[in-house]
């Protein structure tokens, strides 16, 4: 078992360019072939073959095989979990920035009763 299969998380996944391109493809088409995501880029099928892997492990994406074929599709339910934290963090930080307006606020307001 390789490192990234061990501990490559959904994070480590997305900060690829390359793999983020991939599933802006797959969500533009609802699904994709293989040999279609082959197709749009300028390096190796076993490069690309590698970045799906790590989609796969990572289940961002998953696969059906059709005869000869294998089929992209996004794991919704995976993106789900990752925009679920994503909204708690923007919420977190939100309530944070809020109580630091208040504070610059009450600040400058002690400012410029001194500057009086």
């Amino acid at each position: 078992m390789l490192y990234y299969e061990m501990y490559m998380d959904t994070f480590q996944a997305l900060a690829d360019p390359t793999r983020r391109t991939i599933i802006e493809m797959i969500a533009r088409k609802g699904q994709l072939n293989a040999s279609d995501i082959y197709d749009k880029f300028d390096v190796s099928h076993p490069a690309i073959s590698q970045h799906l892997k790590v989609l796969r492990i990572t289940n961002i994406l998953q696969v059906e095989k059709k005869a000869q074929q294998r089929i992209y599709k996004i794991n919704t339910e995976s993106l789900q979990e990752f925009e679920n934290w994503i909204s708690k963090m923007k919420s977190y930080w939100n309530a944070r920035f809020d109580v630091l307006d208040e504070v610059l606020e009450l600040e400058k307001k002690k400012l410029l009763s001194i500057k009086k």
